[in-house]
């Protein structure tokens, strides 16, 4: 039996293109809106716990056995530098330093006589009226009392030094923190006197968590923030170490304008100088994520290395990046792209 098969009819050019053109929607430019980078980039603050420190806090303890004669301060004093903070007792002291200064004077009565010996056998010398061995002599014995007097003036200087102990003075501006000596008691070597702090030597030593450490160094106007006052700062050094148990690095801040007091707790405050693109404008494509920029009139996706689910991420683009902020839900990278109305 013979079959018969229809002729197939020929297929229209004109369907044909029809298809292309109006079977792939995604060809035709999608509408958006975009913003340079400039006007969206955002300087986040960071923050960290923080303290106002002293350089020295400092316990004055006497150097000395004598007895507490005088303790002209009280806690919370201000005193200057030189201040009269503790009186021994001297008497003893003094009176050594009274006998090694006579000591001093016997000597230097005997070597004025050694001298006046010593020129008068150098005057008979030239007369040839007298040995050569008692001018040497003479000689021997001034040369001995000179080296006799200038152990004494060691003695003497050493006993003073044993006197000026008894005084014990303020080695800085300073607020009396503690009075653990009392008038009366028996000081020994080491025995703490007082205790005192640096008014003037002040930092704010605050811990940074590692990976922000680093970011302090960009902003040149860093805060101390304590009950609501802020004290400008200016970074002195961050340690070029890590906390082993809080993963921490610690900043040294000094003050620029009026200082927090001592001890006082609060917040190091600072900005960011590295620009951030704000959450919302990051974009996730094939498993990464980034920004959509308009490129011409074709869209591009930009991988964000640095970039966190949530949260701004920071975007080394130039300023006048054509970010896209409307309608970049719809765009892909490579779509072509028209201006919104």
């Amino acid at each position: 039996m013979t079959r018969s098969f229809a002729t197939p009819k020929p297929f229209s050019l004109g369907l044909l293109l029809l298809f292309f053109t109006t079977g792939n929607p995604a060809a035709e430019p999608i509408p958006v809106q975009t913003r340079p980078f400039s006007a969206l980039a955002i300087y986040p603050p960071h923050s960290a716990p923080a303290s106002v420190v002293s350089n020295n806090r400092s316990r004055i303890s006497a150097e000395i056995g004598a007895r507490i004669v005088a303790i002209p301060v009280r806690v919370g004093d201000r005193v200057k530098k030189g201040a009269l903070l503790a009186q021994l007792e001297n008497a003893d002291l003094a009176l050594a330093l009274e006998r090694q200064q006579a000591a001093l004077q016997a000597i230097d009565a005997k070597l004025e006589l050694a001298r006046y010996e010593l020129r008068r056998a150098q005057s008979l010398s030239k007369k040839q009226a007298v040995s050569e061995q008692l001018l040497r002599q003479r000689e021997a014995a001034v040369d001995t009392l000179l080296a006799e007097r200038r152990g004494q003036q060691a003695a003497v200087a050493q006993a003073r030094r044993q006197l000026d102990k008894t005084e014990l003075r303020a080695p800085f501006d300073a607020v009396v923190l503690a009075r653990p000596g009392q008038v009366g008691e028996l000081a020994g070597p080491g025995t703490p006197l007082l205790q005192i702090i640096d008014t003037d030597s002040l930092e704010v030593s605050a811990a940074l968590p590692a990976s922000l450490a680093e970011t302090l160094r960009d902003d040149d106007s860093p805060a101390f923030v304590s009950d609501g006052i802020r004290h400008p700062l200016r970074l002195r050094r961050i340690t070029p170490a890590l906390d082993t148990r809080s993963h921490t690095r610690e900043a040294r801040l000094e003050f620029t304008g009026s200082a927090a007091l001592p001890g006082a707790s609060g917040e190091l405050v600072w900005r960011s100088a590295e620009p951030r693109l704000p959450a919302e404008f990051v974009s996730r494509r094939n498993g990464r994520l980034g920004v959509l920029i308009r490129d011409g009139d074709r869209a591009r996706f930009v991988v964000l290395a640095r970039a966190e689910n949530g949260r701004p991420a920071v975007a080394e683009l130039p300023p006048d990046t054509a970010i896209i902020t409307a309608g970049r839900y719809r765009v892909d990278d490579g779509d072509a792209l028209v201006s919104a109305r």
